[in-house]
């Protein structure tokens, strides 16, 4: 939760490629205090069953600049291998990676707002957006 001295973030993914939220993604927050300071880990979570991590660490106070990075390649992994299954007429061996490994987004916050970042994500892009 935000604060007059503190900046709050929470994010969710979606994964566009089958229109449902994707779940189980390791998300991991960092943080910085100014454009030159050094990046702060601070924990992370994962996404649940509905995209969302409800339990991101908060932000210290003096926050500027604010990273979240979301492993998706394992999840893509995973994906790939349950719609194999799922699907009869899918091909034997499909491409289980994901063109982007990782998804890095950084961006800048002033205290006393809530950012929301959602992560709208498919095995060959993504896009972000400050969200509500």
């Amino acid at each position: 939760m935000s604060t007059s001295t503190t900046a709050s973030v929470s994010t969710h993914i979606l994964d566009t490629s089958v229109g449902r939220p994707a779940e189980g993604v390791a998300v991991q927050l960092s943080a910085r205090s100014g454009r030159t300071a050094d990046w702060q880990a601070l924990g992370g979570s994962a996404t649940d069953a509905d995209g969302r991590c409800k339990d991101l660490p908060a932000l210290p106070e003096g926050t500027t600049h604010v990273r979240l990075d979301f492993a998706v390649e394992p999840y893509f992994e995973k994906s790939a291998n349950q719609q194999a299954d799922a699907q009869q007429d899918a091909p034997a061996n499909r491409d289980s990676g994901a063109f982007f490994p990782e998804v890095a987004i950084t961006f800048a916050v002033e205290p006393g707002e809530h950012y929301h970042v959602p992560l709208l994500l498919n095995p060959f892009g993504y896009s972000v957006y400050r969200g509500s």
